[in-house]
């Protein structure tokens, strides 16, 4: 059993949570992305990613919708997701400038799927979306100087609770939601003068594409968003300014400053949130980690998933077998 420190915090990590926390064997290669552009038919477009995907053994998501393509993919090679990444390009005759780049020793994804919605990021915006070029961007390495050099500036997390919690830039403000659409809200509820700074950021950058349109047309001319969002900041600046872990939206539950699948967090069973704290299922008698908020509640606090909470509370005095989810096999088949 070893010990790993987050946020000030030491907690107790089970090895049979990370049979591979040792090494990684950096198996999968993964490429978060997104790009802006009109897109029509799109039923026909998820049939090409799904062929290219398949072409290329690709696995991940991506979001398809009338403003263009927002997704995070997996492949088991370099040179596969290299070929994903090209083919893709060539066939929606586009450019991709930021590619947020990490590895994985066990996959991200059970499969490769899409999902079409009105906006590939729910901001409550449909049709509205940013125009080519370069709309007050900040390079991490300008970020980075903003950050250590300056005072008179306002720095906002434009992500849900569980994310900030988790990780974030030192000084930053915590809008406390729960979906990016009550960003607008809470802004407006911090009466911030219209001249001051504002600095804005988001996991890879897209949040605050729209985020910074809405605050612009409330007035506010003196707001940057942080280029390729903290992924690329933490690709380029690790261990600086950003504090704990970054939360993704895959099995890895988050990365590190080396940008590396996280060893403290995994998703909490019962909710879905991130999970630390350490458990032994009184059913099934298997560690797992809950979040704090399940830790608190009766019938979920003992227990390492639906099941075995349904279970015992029907019988608590009878043991049963663990239930393998899809991430465990997928490490235990390596």
């Amino acid at each position: 059993m070893s010990k790993l420190s987050n946020a000030g915090k030491t907690h107790q990590v089970d090895s049979r949570l990370n049979p591979d926390s040792t090494q990684i064997n950096q198996l999968f290669h993964i490429s978060t992305f997104y790009h802006f552009f009109p897109l029509t038919d799109l039923d026909a477009v998820k049939v090409d990613l799904c062929k290219i995907a398949e072409k290329h053994k690709t696995l991940g998501l991506v979001i398809i919708g009338p403003e263009g393509l927002n997704s995070t993919v997996a492949a088991d090679s370099a040179e596969a997701l290299m070929q994903f990444k090209k083919e893709l390009q060539d066939h929606f005759q586009i450019q991709i400038e930021n590619f947020k780049d990490s590895f994985s020793d066990a996959p991200p994804f059970r499969r490769f799927s899409t999902k079409i919605r009105d906006e590939i990021v729910t901001a409550g915006l449909p049709g509205r979306s940013p125009e080519p070029g370069i709309n007050h961007h900040l390079s991490p390495e300008e970020w980075d100087h903003v950050l250590k050099n300056e005072k008179d500036f306002v720095l906002i997390d434009t992500r849900n609770w569980y994310e900030y919690k988790i990780g974030t830039f030192k000084g930053a403000i915590n809008p406390n939601i729960e979906k990016f659409t009550e960003f607008p809200a809470f802004f407006e509820s911090q009466h911030i003068p219209k001249e001051k700074k504002i600095l804005i950021f988001c996991t890879g950058g897209i949040r605050c594409e729209k985020g910074i349109l809405e605050l612009q047309d409330k007035g506010y001319d003196n707001v940057f968003q942080l280029n390729g969002g903290i992924l690329k900041y933490m690709a380029e600046k690790p261990r600086q300014e950003f504090e704990g872990e970054c939360f993704v939206f895959d099995n890895r539950v988050a990365v590190n400053a080396d940008l590396q699948p996280s060893q403290v967090y995994k998703l909490c069973p019962h909710c879905g949130q991130p999970a630390h704290i350490k458990i032994e299922c009184k059913r099934c008698d298997e560690p797992a980690l809950l979040c704090e908020s399940c830790l608190e509640l009766e019938w979920k606090k003992d227990t390492c998933s639906k099941n075995c909470s349904y279970q015992y509370s029907i019988n608590p005095h009878k043991k049963g077998k663990h239930q393998v989810q899809h991430y465990e096999a997928a490490r235990l088949k390596k």
